[in-house]
């Protein structure tokens, strides 16, 4: 069933984002901004204290595989420190 057949049944209010047209075009501009900003990398001259931040779109680099080790790092705690499903309900 489709959200659209929900919502019309309960009478509930419908936001721009439930639309899944307009969640492609969010995801597609926040694409082509990405994109925008890594070509520009390209076109001003750098100023930083370390060499390795002359390389060419080296923040978009560094932030992506900082961003996929945050998410390795985080799945691997969850190993320790997940709860079992019923946790929170009382031991009868």
């Amino acid at each position: 069933m489709a959200m659209d057949e929900k919502a019309k049944g309960r009478d509930e209010k419908r936001y721009w984002l439930d639309d899944p047209r307009n969640v492609k075009k969010v995801v597609w501009a926040l694409v082509v901004v990405c994109l925008g900003l890594f070509v520009a990398d390209g076109f001003y001259e750098k100023h930083g204290p370390f060499s390795v931040e002359y390389v060419f779109a080296f923040y978009a680099l560094f932030g992506f595989v900082v961003c996929v080790g945050l998410v390795l790092f985080a799945k691997w705690m969850r190993t320790f420190l997940m709860r079992p499903e019923n946790y929170y309900e009382p031991d009868d």
